[in-house]
């Protein structure tokens, strides 16, 4: 079993090795639904892709998997060198709280909390001071281009904004991988180029992303699209 230490000070990850390795993954549920089979996949170090397919295609299992919030039925899952069958569940908490970053459909924003305590909460588990919290929020903010926006609650920022601020809570800790799933829902068209923009700009400054999307179009605009259909990659 790997120390909890391991996972916690890891190095970064190497330019050009895998951050994702599945080799094959199925993963079969309670009364026999199969969601995936057999599925292999490889994503390297500072790759920008899209895993793309219809609803019951096995995009939100693939998504489970490798944000460790679940196991394989069969198979081998590495994230960011980690095979998840050997981490403890301790262990799991503190690889998906270090090297992943999670971006959803819904912004999960306190709405109590201004733009800055919502970065800095997604810090905690990382146990540093608030004071240099706060500084790490700042600074991911600033990044996404909402520098003038610190002190605003969810309330009194855009769709495009709040979306935003669900990304520099995901990049403030700096995690190798960065997890999107369908981050454009429930924006408008206008608000949802920004945020494809965005990711594209945090890509180019070194951060691996994978969309989770049905959107082809989305799909079509990034480096690699992955296609799924009944739990398998095609």
């Amino acid at each position: 079993m790997i120390p909890l230490e391991t996972i916690v000070t890891a190095p970064d990850t190497v330019a050009g090795k895998p951050v994702i390795e599945l080799a094959g993954v199925t993963k079969t549920y309670p009364g026999g639904v199969t969601a995936l089979r057999s599925v292999d996949l490889v994503v390297d170090d500072g790759e920008l892709l899209a895993i793309v397919g219809p609803s019951g295609s096995g995009k939100s299992t693939m998504l489970n998997l490798i944000g460790t919030l679940d196991r394989p039925s069969r198979g081998t899952v590495r994230i960011d060198g980690h095979d998840v069958a050997s981490l403890s569940d301790r262990e799991l908490s503190a690889l998906r709280a270090r090297r992943i970053g999670f971006v959803f459909q819904q912004f999960h924003l306190a709405p109590g909390r201004d733009a800055l305590g919502n970065v800095a909460d997604g810090l905690l588990y990382y146990g540093v001071p608030k004071k240099e919290r706060e500084r790490r929020a700042e600074a991911a903010l600033v990044r996404v281009g909402l520098g003038n926006r610190l002190a605003h609650r969810p309330h009194q920022l855009s769709g495009g904004e709040r979306q935003r601020v669900a990304i520099a809570r995901a990049v403030a800790g700096d995690p190798a991988l960065l997890l999107a799933d369908e981050p454009t829902g429930n924006l408008d068209s206008a608000s949802g180029a920004g945020v494809m923009e965005l990711l594209r700009e945090l890509n180019e400054a070194g951060t691996t992303i994978l969309v989770i999307t049905h959107d082809r179009e989305i799909a079509n605009g990034l480096p690699r699209q992955v296609p799924m259909r009944d739990g398998q990659v095609i």
